[in-house]
């Protein structure tokens, strides 16, 4: 008996052990695949965090946006950590309004586009300035069949949809490798496009990389669709007989009080 029980403990262990890219070839057949990396675009209603710096501070203090103090810190005594470095929020048209320069625009560039053009811009001015731009509101929601569903902020641009689930804790037990939604706005419509975690090819796809406010979904296995199914049902039918036996101890009490 004792036997029999560690046999199905071991084979209950090995059930739900999950992988991915079950169709990897044989080391000796494997081979490097084209990856489909898409730059991240600048977009509408992204937060841009923009910094210009040179040999001497005070030549590009012109080009900075004042410091400003976090809500709610007005009057108490603060750090310099606790200040941050205004951002530009990019406009419906896809521009921004820049210290000295005017109104830029950005829309459609990548964070290293709108470097090289400022650095150029500024040079006109100042000896050797160096621009960095970061896109600081990347964010990515997880939702379905995950251990912790959520909204993530990447402090990156070159995210895949491996690292969005990792950081989601990963598919649960329940989850469908081979049915991963990626949802995406494109042209102002929104564009659904599963991706299968067992194929190997996945990293081929224009989705494997994620940009701004894409959704991913995991689907349920059928097992779990069931379940949820059986729960509600039973739930449905425990409020039902409890509402019934309500009703009649209401109707007894008022049965007893008459006779008495």
């Amino acid at each position: 008996m004792i036997l029999a029980g560690a046999a199905v403990l071991m084979c209950g262990c090995k059930s739900t052990r999950l992988a991915y890219f079950d169709n990897l070839p044989a080391e000796e057949q494997a081979a490097a695949l084209p990856v489909e990396q898409r730059q991240i675009l600048i977009e509408p209603d992204d937060e841009l965090l923009i910094q210009v710096t040179a040999e001497v501070p005070e030549a590009v203090a012109i080009y900075l946006r004042p410091l400003i103090q976090p809500i709610g810190m007005n009057n108490v005594a603060t750090s310099t950590a606790t200040i941050q470095q205004q951002t530009y929020r990019v406009a419906k048209d896809g521009d921004i309004d820049f210290p000295v320069l005017g109104r830029i625009h950005v829309g459609g560039q990548t964070t290293g586009q709108v470097a090289e053009y400022l650095t150029q811009r500024i040079a006109e001015d100042v000896e050797a300035p160096i621009v960095t731009v970061s896109l600081v509101n990347f964010k990515i929601r997880v939702l379905g069949e995950v251990a912790r569903p959520g909204s993530f902020l990447m402090d990156r641009e070159r995210v895949t949809v491996l690292d969005a689930l990792a950081d989601a804790g990963d598919l649960t037990m329940y989850g469908r490798r081979d049915d991963v939604v990626v949802i995406r706005e494109e042209n102002g419509k929104a564009a659904y496009h599963k991706l299968n975690l067992n194929d190997s090819q996945i990293v081929t796809s224009p989705y494997y990389y994620l940009k701004q406010n894409d959704v991913i979904y995991v689907s349920p296995t059928d097992a779990r669709k069931g379940a949820a199914d059986y729960n509600q049902n039973n739930s449905f039918k425990v409020s039902v007989v409890s509402a019934i036996i309500s009703a009649c101890s209401v109707v007894a009490s008022l049965i007893i009080a008459l006779v008495l």
